[in-house]
């Protein structure tokens, strides 16, 4: 559908325009209706699908004039990435319209804390917030939902993962219980819908084909030693130089800064990115990598959602996700918009399983692709791998021919 189908108010069809949007992703097309109409929702659609516009268009069309700035929207999300990049696309889409938003996150200075206490206390329309941030907030005292009339709970998934079930319910706690609540989830596990259950009222539902990378990707696989993936990772680099934007997710902060500090050795444009760094400096190592003055960021999982950055080149997976479901949101970083990229996973001896737990989700086979002849020989591909057995060391390897 045309955006001029949807019945929004001029004012976002002026901001939508200003935007170079025209028409509506499959996602957009399908909950944008029900939300108009006042339903709860829960609605099942992987990152890069336009989800974010999927409920604050709706939500904008429905409070902008009100001019009494009073919280009638908060969203939930799992990371301070997140709250940061929707509070922008609020006021993106808000451009032309009154409306106010502010996001409230973890990591910040006595400063920021003062700023979210005014707005929550004096009123933005929309508040944009990490659970446990709001609820040190909310403990104050000073917080007043009275008025609200959304909830949205992004990356519903994520936040169960992380542990922040209790505190999701707790906030709901202090919300009155006639709104229309939204819940936006990448998969449907079974906790979802248990969450969902308790917490909307006879939602309609969307579900898009999930847990399949953009068809612009092109996916391959090396088995690779553990001391073979850095040495693998210059290489990769060195012979993509058509390659601009490269970001490699990894499994520990030990790890980012091992690759980072090892790529500078080798004169690359590096940054890396994660939980050490203060809130200030994770934003401007994210600006600089937008403007591509920064050619590769290496991240822990917790970029692995939520980013909203165009024109990534080639994702490396140093690690093997944990989940299945992960890696689908870190090869979704490519290939956005319908353009294509590059997506290459390193995957040691005991992480077979896990691989093969992806290519059972995505119904595909990932192409495994022989190491470069310098590095030697990887590890021979399981396709019976097990997970493995740490009380018994693991699985046994197979030595390296030399």
């Amino acid at each position: 559908m045309q955006f001029t189908e949807f019945g929004l108010n001029e004012q976002l069809l002026e901001a939508i325009s200003y935007m170079g949007f025209e028409k509506a992703t499959p996602i957009q097309d399908q909950a944008i209706p029900h939300i108009m109409q006042g339903a709860d929702l829960i609605a099942c659609a992987q990152t890069g699908t336009g989800k974010t516009a999927a409920y604050i268009l709706p939500i904008l069309n429905k409070i902008a004039g009100n001019n009494d700035h009073l919280t009638r929207a908060l969203v939930i999300v799992p990371t301070r990435e997140l709250a940061l990049q929707i509070d922008q696309q609020f006021n993106g889409f808000g451009y032309f319209t009154d409306i106010s938003s502010i996001p409230v996150y973890g990591g910040g200075d006595g400063g920021e804390w003062e700023q979210e206490r005014k707005s929550l206390t004096t009123g933005a329309d929309v508040i944009v917030a990490t659970p446990g941030k709001l609820i040190a907030h909310l403990a104050m005292g000073y917080v007043k939902f009275d008025d609200l009339e959304y909830l949205v709970l992004d990356e519903a998934d994520r936040m169960l993962d992380i542990g922040f079930h209790d505190d999701i319910m707790k906030i709901i706690t202090y919300l009155p219980k006639k709104r229309q609540t939204l819940m936006f989830s990448a998969t449907m596990a079974p906790e979802i819908r248990k969450m969902a259950s308790k917490i909307l009222s006879k939602p309609a539902e969307v579900s898009l084909e999930i847990a399949k990378p953009p068809e612009g990707v092109l996916q391959a696989v090396y088995l690779a030693f553990d001391e073979q993936k850095t040495p693998l990772i210059n290489s990769l680099i060195a012979d993509k130089p058509e390659c601009k934007s490269i970001l490699i997710f990894c499994s520990t902060k030990k790890k980012v800064a091992e690759i980072s500090r090892t790529l500078k050795g080798n004169n690359y444009s590096v940054a890396g990115i994660s939980s050490d760094l203060k809130q200030s400096e994770r934003e401007e190592v994210l600006v600089k990598f937008r403007a591509r003055q920064i050619r590769v960021l290496v991240a822990t999982d917790v970029m692995s959602r939520g980013m909203d950055i165009k024109d990534i080149n080639l994702v490396i997976n140093y690690d093997a996700p944990q989940d299945a479901e992960d890696y689908v949101h870190r090869v979704g970083r490519t290939a956005r918009a319908e353009t294509t990229g590059i997506a290459l996973t390193l995957v040691n001896r005991d992480d077979m399983y896990k691989l093969k737990k992806i290519e059972g989700l995505i119904e595909k086979e990932i192409i495994k692709i022989p190491l470069p002849a310098e590095l030697g020989i990887g590890p021979e591909w399981d396709p019976r791998a097990q997970r493995p057995n740490k009380r018994h060391g693991g699985f046994h390897q197979k030595k390296r021919k030399r």
